[in-house]
This record gives structure tokens, sequence and C-alpha cells, in this order.
């Protein structure tokens, strides 16, 4: 019994120690206490880490000037063979810690067979604008195909346009523009 509790003694007054210890080390000094050094296996602490700051500002999303929807036309009468618009759309900024925003941008996309289609496959062309003003700091197109299996009239695809970097100076004042159409962006690229 006795040995015990000089056991128990013992790592009683080995934990006061160590919890003394931790707060060993002159002030300012940017050193390690021994406590400290303990704790972190060395004798240099561990580089800060970098956190994204999620509160920041993110700008609703602007559909381009006749970027909502595109026809097909063609066959008897010029009637529509397909019809491609707009679905949902959604965007998410995240804060750097130098003070830029990477944006990242997702646009689904409906496609419809008309009275003068078929089932087949679409393409469906997608415009991403992230800009402040006349400085665009992204222009991304991309094509997707859309695929209407026979019997059915129509389907959804999506894109989603990552890794869009907006500069510190202008984390507080930017646009983000999507549309169906190889429209490219005018002006300079940030």
């Amino acid at each position: 019994m006795r040995d015990g509790l000089s056991r128990k003694a013992g790592w009683t007054l080995a934990v006061l120690s160590l919890s003394a210890l931790t707060g060993c080390g002159a002030p300012g000094e940017g050193g390690l206490g021994v406590g400290e050094m303990l704790l972190t296996a060395g004798t240099t602490r561990p580089p800060a880490q970098r956190v994204a700051v999620e509160d920041v500002y993110c700008p609703t999303i602007e559909v381009i000037e006749g970027g909502a929807a595109l026809q097909v036309r063609g066959g008897e009468g010029g009637s529509v063979r397909s019809q491609i618009a707009l679905g949902e759309i959604a965007r998410e900024c995240i804060g750097q810690a130098d003070g830029s925003t990477l944006v990242r941008v997702g646009v689904e996309a409906r496609a419809l067979v008309g009275v003068g289609g078929s089932a087949g496959r679409y393409n469906v062309p997608i415009l991403i604008v992230v800009k402040d003003g006349s400085t665009v700091f992204a222009s991304r197109s991309r094509t997707v195909a859309a695929a209407i299996p026979a019997g059915q009239t129509q389907t959804t695809v999506s894109v989603v346009e990552e890794g869009i970097v907006v500069p510190a100076s202008y984390a507080n004042s930017f646009e983000i523009e999507v549309g169906l159409g190889g429209r490219a962006a005018t002006g300079r690229r940030g």
C-alpha cells in the first residue's frame, strides 16, 4: 500500500512540476519555456497555421445581359430545335490570410428539346466572369455536353469553377457574372 501511495505522490509531484514549468520563460523574449519545449518536442515554435476568413464580401451573381437562355432554330418553319436555360447558380467566397478572396462559382443549365428537335447531344456554352469594373480577374468559358436520351425531353448539366483569386485591393468591390454563350469579357486582366 505504501509503495502505491509513494508512486501516486511521485506522479502528482511530476504533474505539478510540469504545470509550473509551462509558465517559465521571460515574457516577450519569444523563446519557449521548458513546459512548451516538452509539449512541442523541440526548442522552436511550430509555424503559425494560415486560417481562412469565411466572413468576407461575396456579391450576388448577376446574369450577363442576353445570357439567361439560348435557342437553336431550324427545320421546318424555323421552329425551335433546342433551348438551353440557366438553372441554379451559386458562389462561395473565402478570405485568405493575405487579404485576397478565393472564389468558387457553380452554374447549372437545363437543355430542352424543342418542337423541331430530337434527343441527342447538345453543347452548353457557359461563361463565368469575375471582375471589378474593367479589371477582369477571371473570364472562364466552358462548353459542357448535355446528352438527352431517346424518349426524354430534357437534361441538366452543371459546372463548378474553382481557384478564382480576387486580389486584396479589390476584395470588397468585385462582381461575379454568368451567362450562356461564348461572349468573352472585355477589359484588362488584373
